[in-house]
């Protein structure tokens, strides 16, 4: 509680900096802020026209001109969020050294700050998203908005694992690097890009340990073929996440004193 009453009042540090750090992608730019719409719209419209119409892909059980760029937009588009939440805040500390030693503030707006940002973006592109949705015919309905404790979850977990990477990062330096190799290989062992349904069944029971495996089947599940959610198979990513976020607070709260001296 005494955390959440300091974040409060130092919100206009924390609004500041998020509304610093969007304007700063764009300040020597043309088009400006107009590159966050063209971009993530680009991406839709090489997915749409290379996987539908010149590849004409289909997604097995899923009926639909646009089911497999949907499912692709869906895995992609959610994946993006929760990699760039963990990447930037397991490196927050290091980036924000000077920042830390300087200016006396609590250190768990910078984390905060990390995640408005990737969430600024992320809602962004996902509104673009549901427009194509709308306009294809392809909008699921009410069950659409499963996505919001979907996203709460994943939120959780990024944040929980994010804040533990950040702080184990200001000492150990390899963390970083290592985490940066297990992300490549984790996007892989993910059904972003293809449906668990086409590996042998070995190797579905071993995607079941992957915590985001479920989290981004359910996102697909929801804007492909307009299903509600299995809760149940939620319930151990949303406990993992409750225990890193434990876990990162912890953490910090132990080695905040620490950390001005590592950096």
């Amino acid at each position: 509680m005494q955390m959440i009453k300091a974040l409060w009042a130092y919100r206009g540090f924390i609004l500041g900096s998020v509304r610093r750090e969007f304007q700063s992608k764009y300040s020597n730019s043309l088009l400006g802020a107009a590159w966050t719409i063209i971009n993530p719209l680009a991406m839709i419209v090489v997915y749409t026209v290379v996987f539908s119409q010149v590849m004409k892909a289909r997604l097995p059980g899923a009926e639909g001109q646009f089911a497999y760029s949907i499912y692709l937009c869906a895995g992609v588009l959610t994946w993006t969020f929760f990699s760039e939440t963990v990447s930037r805040a397991q490196n927050v500390f290091l980036e924000n050294a000077n920042l830390i030693k300087k200016v006396s503030f609590p250190r768990m707006c910078l984390p905060v700050i990390v995640v408005a940002n990737a969430s600024l973006s992320f809602l962004i592109i996902f509104g673009l998203f549901t427009l194509f949705l709308i306009l294809s015919g392809s909008f699921p309905g009410l069950v659409y908005f499963a996505v919001v404790p979907l996203l709460l979850i994943q939120v959780l977990f990024s944040v929980g694992l994010g804040i533990t990477l950040g702080v184990l990062n200001v000492f150990f330096r390899d963390v970083g690097q290592l985490f940066a190799v297990v992300l490549q290989f984790w996007f892989w062992l993910t059904p972003v890009v293809y449906p668990v349904s086409i590996l042998p069944e070995f190797a579905q029971r071993a995607l079941r340990f992957n915590p985001m495996t479920n989290i981004i089947a359910s996102y697909q599940g929801v804007l492909v073929n307009g299903q509600w959610p299995d809760w149940g198979s939620l319930w151990p990513v949303t406990v993992l996440a409750l225990a890193l976020c434990a876990w990162g607070m912890r953490l910090f709260r132990a080695h905040a004193g620490e950390m001005v001296d590592e950096l």
